[in-house]
């Protein structure tokens, strides 16, 4: 039996492929290659290119590769984007997910890991936030996730398929062994941003509002590696084989760092100052938002390996200086 793996060419499905090849899984990608890059491909036999509402692609996939599990990262990201163009959203990661999650159904397929957003929360306050607080996106982003989730649920109450959707926080890094990382050209991940910018590839970074109610009046955010947030999609998927129910969790660390501090580790990483402007508020960002990872933690044993901001950030500005000469 194998598990496929949709966006598998991107930065998260790329690293959560390494993980699963290191844990002896058979791993099939599907990817249309819109924003990832077949280089990043961990089992380049195993690629298949297209469009995940493409139901009959899906079936034959399913079928011939004889599919027991899908783990689905492919869809859009940028929350500002989501404000502006909604339906590409409601596209993207809704509708198209409904076809997928149908082809599943058909297909047989008994397991479903699900990457979902801490953005299902909205504006929460300073505190980490469980998964049973009240729901309240306030992006498409937000919104397209949250109803893929519900699909989810209803779909596992109505038909035998089980699922794990992973409410993830910010994810940072890069693989520690130099092989994938976040190559997208116009990603606005903030660590990403500043990492490009402390190699001179942005002559500046904006801060994008500083007066939250936070310490230093930037927004906090939990920053999770994504090599910790690939192994946490294995987990999950041991965890549904041995029979766990379905569930979502949240994929953080359980603390939080302002703009400004994490701007200054990536100083340190550098070893010098980069340029800082200061810009309005963006539609769609809360003040703070902070994992209580404790469920993923208990159920589905999760320890972290890089839970350090120095670490992730070294990583990332590691994998931009390898990234910036394989462009040249």
């Amino acid at each position: 039996m194998s598990v496929l793996v949709t966006g598998g060419a991107g930065y998260i499905g790329s690293h959560a492929t390494i993980d699963l090849v290191s844990a002896g899984e058979e791993v099939i990608v599907l990817d249309d290659l819109s924003t990832g890059f077949d280089w990043a491909v961990q089992v380049p036999d195993n690629l298949y290119v297209g469009d995940i509402a493409d139901e009959a692609l899906l079936g034959r996939i399913i079928r011939e590769r004889g599919v027991e599990a899908v783990i689905h990262f492919a869809g859009s990201i940028v929350v500002p984007e989501s404000v502006s163009n909604p339906l590409k959203y409601y596209l993207n990661n809704t509708a198209k997910s409904r076809s997928l999650i149908e082809s599943c159904v058909k297909g047989g397929v008994k397991h479903f890991i699900f990457s979902s957003t801490a953005a299902v929360y909205g504006m929460t306050g300073t505190g980490a936030v469980n998964e049973d607080v009240p729901l309240n996106p306030i992006s498409p982003y937000g919104t397209s996730k949250l109803m893929t989730e519900w699909m989810l649920r209803d779909t596992a109450a109505a038909h035998d398929i089980t699922y794990v959707a992973l409410r993830y926080f910010n994810v940072a890094g890069g693989d520690p062994k130099g092989r994938v990382g976040q190559s997208t050209a116009n990603a606005t991940h903030l660590i990403k941003v500043a990492c490009q910018t402390a190699l001179g590839q942005r002559p500046y970074i904006e801060v994008f509002g500083e007066d939250y109610p936070t310490a230093d009046g930037t927004c906090v955010r939990d920053y999770i590696h994504v090599s910790d947030l690939a192994a946490a999609h294995t987990a999950a998927l041991v965890y549904l084989r041995e029979g766990g129910r379905s569930m979502v969790a949240n994929c953080g660390y359980g603390h939080g760092f302002s703009v400004r501090e994490v701007l200054r580790s990536v100083e340190r990483a550098a070893g010098h100052g980069i340029e800082i402007r200061k810009a309005p508020r963006r539609a769609g960002d809360p003040a703070s938002i902070v994992s209580d990872p404790a469920r993923i933690k208990a159920t589905l044993g999760w320890t972290p390996a890089y839970d350090d901001l120095d670490t992730i950030v070294a990583h990332a500005l590691a994998w931009e200086t390898k990234l910036r000469e394989r462009n040249r």
